[in-house]
């Protein structure tokens, strides 16, 4: 059955749209169940709705809520309310800051807002995404402060990253990012394996982590860093070019008040923006980003916060 690509074009259209929570959860229903509801029990498809807004199991008796199991799980806070900051953070083209989403919003709580924000970040990757094809740059980078008495590839107390830019003519396609906890040929393999479509043509520096990708299907052109070094110009540019976009995006978006341990969701939120940053629709935006958020299983706030740095959220009340 093709699924057809419903959402609202403008502003104006959305609010005439999703102005009931009625409105909402049926348009979430249709993306949880685009055939047709399925119950999660007995996988009976007839059902009649109740008072509460639940979807009952003519088969069971079972009583299925179209938020179990999605990220909206458990809110206190209406459809409407989610689905006008989803709007929003689809529309916005830089990212998207907690106490700009609080401003605009008019959320009492700077801590609501980083909360939602972190949750919707784990629905902006798709499962099973198409990996890059073609001719691939692969590099790493760091991101943190500089750690004394260590350089390079052996810094300890920075985050590794590693970059994956396809190549588009001149430009660059789509990318993927991820951190990684060493720079070693099982890291950086894996990464690969999961990122680019074997066959591909994976250009990277000599370092050792990635010798042996031929024998795992693809084929790989290394440029030496003393080459690089020697020509004076960075022969991985649109891995470079995606780099320094990102530290730039972190920095001015976040003022780089990003934990360790969140840096991946906002390598996903940087992902998610960058692959769509040609995308003339927002409205398409929002139908992803919802459509997504209703296949990831609800997180629970404490492992929102665990092991955070202070001054990324707040201690205000929820």
């Amino acid at each position: 059955m093709e699924v057809v690509e419903d959402y609202p074009r403008t502003l104006a259209e959305f609010e005439r749209r999703f102005a009931t929570e009625q409105a909402c959860r049926e348009y979430l229903a249709r993306l949880r169940w685009p055939e047709g509801f399925t119950c999660p029990q007995c996988s009976g498809k007839t059902f009649w709705p109740t008072k509460r807004g639940l979807w009952m199991c003519a088969t069971c008796g079972h009583q299925a809520s179209v938020t179990a199991g999605t990220i909206f799980q458990d809110t206190h806070k209406p459809l409407t309310a989610w689905f006008r900051v989803i709007w929003w953070v689809s529309c916005q083209k830089n990212g998207a800051s907690a106490l700009n989403l609080q401003r605009v919003m008019g959320l009492r709580s700077y801590e609501t807002a980083w909360t939602w924000l972190q949750k919707l970040r784990r629905a902006m990757v798709r499962p099973g995404r198409d990996r890059l094809s073609g001719r691939v740059e692969v590099d790493e980078t760091y991101l943190g402060g500089l750690e004394e008495g260590h350089r390079g590839r052996g810094q300890r107390k920075k985050a590794l990253i590693v970059v994956a830019a396809q190549e588009d003519g001149r430009g660059i396609g789509r990318v993927r990012l991820r951190r990684i906890p060493d720079a070693s040929a099982k890291s950086l393999h894996t990464f690969i394996l999961d990122s680019v479509t074997p066959g591909s043509l994976v250009c990277t520096d000599d370092w050792t982590g990635y010798a042996g990708l031929e024998a795992k299907g693809y084929v790989r052109e290394v440029t030496p860093q003393k080459e690089r070094k020697r020509i004076g110009k960075s022969v991985l540019p649109r891995v470079h070019r995606v780099v320094s976009l990102l530290k730039r995006w972190l920095m001015g978006t976040h003022q780089g008040a990003v934990s360790h341990e969140h840096l991946p969701y906002y390598l996903d939120e940087f992902i998610f923006r960058f692959n769509r940053r040609r995308s003339a629709s927002r409205g398409k935006l929002f139908y992803r980003l919802v459509q997504q958020a209703a296949l990831v299983e609800p997180i629970p706030y404490a492992r929102l916060v665990k092991g955070i740095r202070r001054q990324e959220t707040p201690n205000h009340n929820r």
